[in-house]
């Protein structure tokens, strides 16, 4: 039973901030954040925006959940038939400004990951699906159930539309977390070029 604290609902706009906060204190120790930025304190400064950017796409193109007036983390999905981060939405949401943002250097290690993505996403997807962009959870919040309640309402949807789910992630103890709720493994392998170990992930509708 999902409590009050953790009963999904959607991000309101004036949540945007918060949430951005938070999914960038979840990722602060992510092995593919770590690699796009080493130095601890410029990912402490620079990456609150970029997970704004993150935030407004989702609330843009998506569906954003979080966690009712305090927001303890998010879920963000891209729908069937708009699961693709284009150039041009990048930029509608100010993603073009991460060269001058994040520096040159860590700009294109983030290309590459995106690249590398993109392309097994497109091989591994061609049929409409759900595709989770991004969860994180408030790392004080983290093991109390918060993301398995993020992520129920959209696989809840795509079961009774009979739509599969598709992700990726970069940390060893989130796939079996992704498991549990009916994912399974695709690809697991290295970005090219000294880059994080990854696992693609597919849900197929219950």
């Amino acid at each position: 039973m999902t409590s009050t604290a953790t009963q999904p609902t959607i991000m309101r706009k004036d949540q945007i901030d918060d949430s951005a906060a938070v999914l960038a204190r979840a990722f602060f120790d992510d092995p593919m954040m770590r690699w796009i930025m080493p130095d601890d304190a410029r990912r402490l400064k620079d990456f609150p925006w970029f997970f704004h950017a993150a935030a407004v796409l989702g609330d843009r193109y998506g569906e954003v959940f979080t966690t009712g007036d305090a927001v303890a983390g998010n879920a963000v999905w891209l729908p069937p038939g708009g699961t693709t981060v284009t150039m041009g939405r990048m930029a509608r949401v100010g993603m073009l400004k991460a060269p001058f943002k994040l520096g040159f250097g860590p700009f294109m290690r983030f290309m590459k990951i995106m690249n590398t993505f993109e392309h097994l996403h497109h091989r591994d997807m061609p049929e409409p699906h759900w595709y989770l962009m991004l969860l994180g959870v408030d790392p004080p919040r983290q093991g109390q159930g918060v993301g398995g309640a993020l992520i129920q309402p959209i696989l809840a949807r795509a079961d009774a539309d009979k739509l599969p789910c598709y992700l990726e992630t970069q940390k060893e103890i989130n796939v079996p977390f992704y498991q549990r709720h009916g994912f399974e493994v695709i690809v697991e392998d290295d970005i090219p070029g000294n880059g994080p170990h990854y696992w693609t992930m597919k849900r197929a509708a219950r």
